[in-house]
């Protein structure tokens, strides 16, 4: 019989922990929290000094029975929730739960799902930290205030079922400034002259960028500057002025935390900061490999860290050394500079096995898991190598009073750059600079290109340029990212649309009740020192309930002026051309759990409902009338007739508006091809990298 009961938060680990550690220990899972706030008030006695209120989760009480008839059996008890801030207040509210003995219970982490990593922890068992539990609470109270509080306020004001958040409104209101920024932003003229020279010997051409003159560099701002510059310029000759030749290194990135792991995972992969968390948490919790059984491939993924394990520092070094040669292999540690938080006391991301190669778990792996740890193996195994060095060349071209410059680099030595290469990879112009062009060197003088531009207003955010902003700001911390982009998605404040994240006319609406009866709550200096405080709760340093009392009070008090003062709103239902079959009325797009669907705006005395098809602006090859994209039972998007099932027109990828050159039939969109839907026509067409994104 089991001496020692192990209690984890996800089923998904039992088995592998339980192949670690043997038949001594039984394995069981809480599956997340088993205590929480109530859903139906707000939880919290603010007439008995904010007390929470924790009920049994619904659902919980069969998991609960099992593990307190295990938990009496075992001579000690030992907790290995997330290591976390989070798994710190589930193991204690697990400990309540099952009103377990302090002398019987025992306090474990590890940041990997190794053999190595969980037998340590049972060696350093210690007791919980309440800190970081309190800090949890905290969170949580401060959360369910802001949520319990302002919502309803928002539902009397403007329409049942939205929602505030402490960290979702700030987000939405970062999102609202940037587009205010884009809406008053008045673009300014510039010019650009490039003059392009020949050299003998040379079959490519010289293109060097207009500087200025002797004593400055020089924007030019209009076509009469522009004018007056060329005027400068008539019949001058051109010779080399300088040429200036040096080394210039690259640093290799740092490993991922999660912050940079959901940005780069956006920018290179195209997930969104949810699908990231997913797929890390499988390959966290474990992936069946042959031969290996179960393995967790990659270290926790909730975390502010760069550090690195001495273990892992050794194993990269031993890698590399091997497989790239001494040369490569970093020797010293890299640093962060960044203020250490709370969740510091983990590792970076990084592989859990650097050994265990992208293609040695190719088969193991579905498509995203294999592109997403490929993705985290060669972040990591970078992070470990030498500078990249390159030779550069900068040249300053002599034409009458004016300059021009132009400037080449030429990698030297590849570093870490052969394995991971960023996507802002600087392009090479000018390469055969290095060849030997100096002062003595003849121009020929071959013309200009001169060309106008129109500064641009600033980018709408992303997701991974939110998730920075936010780190930034240190608003939330790494498990919050994902579910308040999430939520601000859900809840139709913001519509994403070709990877870019714009605020509705609900988001508008919303975040200006925000700001106008709630400024502290939505300011992001507010924001983010709650954040420090919640951080010092965890370091022991402030008491929660003294950040509890500050709070309340100022949030109570701005509900009830909110409540007397604030004017209603109304959101106008978009109307379609889609007419309801049972009254004849326009049907209009609502929202449900699902997403969007139609109704008719008769409710109650009309309760027609329809699905909404979402046009894509092709024309159905079969009938001509529009395609819509649909899903199947299954969840999973397919592409099909709106006049179906008349039409039985359906396919798995998305059709294209263009029509076979070969053939003259209907071709379909395959990532960065367009191919004939006829395999025995077989035209394929690659399209250019920037017009996938742009539909991405």
């Amino acid at each position: 019989m089991a001496k020692y009961l192990v209690i984890v938060e996800s089923p998904a680990k039992v088995k592998t922990i339980k192949k670690f550690l043997g038949s001594n220990y039984e394995v069981m899972a809480s599956n997340g929290h088993v205590r929480d706030l109530p859903k139906s008030q707000l939880g919290i006695d603010v007439e008995n000094d904010y007390e929470p209120k924790y009920i049994t989760i619904r659902g919980k009480g069969d998991i609960l029975a099992g593990l307190r008839k295990a938990a009496k059996k075992a001579d000690k008890v030992y907790l290995a929730t997330d290591p976390d801030r989070e798994g710190e207040a589930i193991s204690w509210h697990l400990s309540k739960a099952l009103k377990l003995d302090e002398k019987k219970m025992r306090r474990i982490t590890f940041n990997e799902i190794t053999k190595t990593a969980v037998k340590a922890s049972i060696k350093e068992a210690r007791d919980i930290d309440m800190n970081l539990v309190d800090a949890q609470q905290t969170r949580r109270m401060l959360d369910r205030m802001v949520g319990y509080r302002i919502s309803p306020v928002l539902w009397a004001k403007v329409k049942r079922g939205l929602s505030a958040g402490r960290v979702q409104s700030v987000a939405l209101r970062i999102i609202g400034d940037r587009e205010d920024e884009i809406n008053a932003f008045i673009p300014e003229e510039y010019w650009t002259l490039d003059a392009e020279f020949a050299v003998k010997g040379e079959k490519k051409p010289l293109i060097a960028k207009f500087y200025g003159n002797k004593s400055k560099k020089m924007s030019i701002g209009s076509r009469e500057e522009l004018d007056k510059i060329l005027e400068g310029l008539e019949g001058v000759s051109y010779e080399v002025a300088e040429v200036k030749k040096s080394e210039r290194s690259k640093k290799p990135p740092l490993p991922f935390t999660t912050s940079t792991l959901q940005q780069e995972a956006s920018k290179v992969l195209n997930f969104s900061t949810q699908k990231t968390m997913r797929l890390a948490q499988q390959l966290y919790e474990g992936i069946d490999i042959k031969g290996n059984g179960t393995v967790g491939v990659i270290t926790y993924l909730r975390t502010d860290s760069t550090r690195i394990s001495e273990e892992a520092e050794s194993a990269a070094h031993a890698y590399i050394t091997s497989q790239y040669g001494p040369d490569y292999t970093l020797t010293q540690e890299k640093k962060d500079d960044k203020k250490k938080k709370i969740q510091d006391a983990h590792e970076a991301i990084r592989p859990t096995d650097i050994t265990r190669t992208p293609a040695s778990l190719k088969e193991s792996l579905s498509r995203d898991q294999f592109r997403l740890y490929q993705l985290i193996w060669k972040r990591f195994t970078a992070s470990r190598m030498q500078n990249a060095k390159y030779e550069t060349t900068s040249v300053k071209i002599k034409g009458g009073e004016y300059y021009f410059t132009m400037a080449a680099s030429k990698l030297k030595f590849d570093g870490f750059m052969a394995v991971y290469v960023q996507e802002d990879e600087e392009k090479t112009e000018n390469a055969f600079l290095a060849k030997g062009l100096d002062e003595s060197t003849e121009l020929s003088f071959q013309g200009f290109h001169e060309q106008q531009h129109f500064t641009q207003p600033p980018a709408h955010y992303t997701e991974a340029a939110l998730v920075k902003a936010l780190e930034e700001l240190g608003i939330g911390r790494p498990s919050t990212y994902a579910p308040t982009i999430t939520t601000i998605i859900a809840r139709r404040y913001v519509a994403k649309e070709n990877k870019n994240l714009y605020m509705t006319e609900l988001g508008e609406v919303v975040n200006n009740i925000m700001k106008k009866s709630f400024p502290s709550i939505v300011d992001v200096y507010f924001t983010a020192t709650m954040e420090e405080l919640l951080d010092s709760v965890g370091e022991g340093i402030v008491q929660w309930k003294t950040v509890i009392r500050n709070f309340y009070p100022d949030l109570e008090d701005a509900v009830q002026t909110a409540e007397k003062e604030l004017e209603e709103v109304k959101i106008e239902d978009e109307v379609t051309d889609v007419i309801c079959d049972l009254c004849g009325r326009n049907m209009v797009i609502k929202y449900g759990p699902h997403g969007k669907f139609l109704a008719c705006p008769g409710f109650p005395d009309c309760r027609n409902t329809k699905p909404y098809l979402e046009k894509i602006g092709v024309p159905c090859p079969v009938c001509g009338k529009d395609v819509v994209l649909r899903r199947s039972k299954k969840g999973r998007r397919y592409y099909g007739c709106e006049n179906n099932p008349e039409c039985e027109f359906m396919s798995w990828q998305k059709p294209s508006k263009e029509k076979c050159p070969n053939c003259g039939g209907y071709m379909l969109e395959k990532g960065n091809k367009v191919v004939c839907a006829d395999e025995h026509c077989g035209f394929v067409m690659v399209r250019k990298k920037e017009e996938v994104q742009q539909e991405a």
